[in-house]
């Protein structure tokens, strides 16, 4: 099987304000609803989703390189709301309307502060970190997650520098497939989408590791947006096999209380590759908040 992963139908660098380049991958129909992909950790624009599916369901899926990784520019210094600074920039400048987003993962924090910033009209959060630096995880978190999401709070500055010593391709696939149930080893090791998944995130360590250094100190630390405060449709999808230490350590429960616009879907057979088992499920769910 492929998964629904497939090679880009157009892949371009955007120039910001400030002179940066924003790197981006499209699948699927050029004058389809836009939805913006906003990655999993240490990959890259290059690993999307429901390729078998974006054409029949006109959808233009546009995966974004967040600064520092991939073909994107650094930005040191960046936040989750420079971050939607940027977005806003890509959307003017590609007159990307009415869009909606997709938060894989470590990606969660990203798609949903644009939803609080009000630039996207609907999101689906898929396996996704959540707040895990909120007080209602204090003795919730796996030891090793608990004393990233400590170091982030103490001195931002030197766990960033931690995270990028540790940070590689090869030691966060180890970490991913060490760390994962059978249910997602089997859709990680296939030989379509291990080849896609690994090319991805070479390409986002194409630069160094700073960028994945800046990405989990920002999904570690707290977020700069009340989630009460998003008026969007907010689909909050979890596997109930999912094992990974950084998602949502009650997969999604306490977030769906959080966000008044939430559904939560607890699928009890899905592990926390279900964005490329579940792809239409997703798609189909978040176009029907179209208005």
């Amino acid at each position: 099987m492929d998964y629904g992963v497939s090679e880009p139908a157009r892949l371009k660098q955007s120039q910001l304000p400030d002179g940066r380049l924003l790197g981006w991958a499209e699948w699927g129909p050029v004058d389809g609803t836009p939805v913006l992909l906003c990655p999993g950790a240490a990959t890259s624009r290059w690993l999307a989703f429901g390729g078998d599916v974006v054409d029949a369901a006109g959808v233009r899926l546009i995966s974004v390189d967040r600064p520092g990784l991939g073909a994107s520019d650094p930005d040191p210094d960046r936040t989750l709301t420079s971050w939607v600074a940027d977005i806003r920039h890509l959307l003017q400048e590609r007159s990307l309307r009415a869009p909606l987003a997709v938060g894989f993962s470590q990606g969660a924090p990203f798609a949903l502060a644009l939803a609080a910033n009000g630039l996207v009209d609907a999101v689906a959060v898929v396996s996704g970190s959540d707040e895990l630096a909120h007080p209602r995880f204090a003795h919730s978190l796996n030891p090793q997650v608990r004393g990233m999401v400590d170091a982030v709070a103490a001195d931002p500055g030197a766990a960033e520098a931690s995270f990028a010593e540790f940070g590689s391709a090869d030691t966060l696939w180890d970490l991913i497939i060490t760390t994962s149930p059978e249910v997602d080893r089997t859709v990680y090791t296939d030989p379509i989408f291990q080849t896609a998944f690994r090319r991805a995130m070479d390409e986002a360590f194409s630069q160094g590791p700073a960028g994945y250094a800046r990405d989990t100190v920002l999904a570690t630390g707290r977020w700069p947006f009340d989630p009460a405060d998003i008026a969007v449709p907010v689909d909050l999808w979890y596997g109930r096999q999912d094992t990974s230490p950084t998602h949502s350590p009650d997969l999604g429960e306490s977030l769906a209380q959080m966000i008044p616009t939430a559904t939560r879907h607890l699928l009890p057979t899905a592990g926390g590759s279900l964005l490329w088992t579940h792809a239409e499920t997703v798609l189909r769910t978040l176009l029907a908040h179209v208005r």
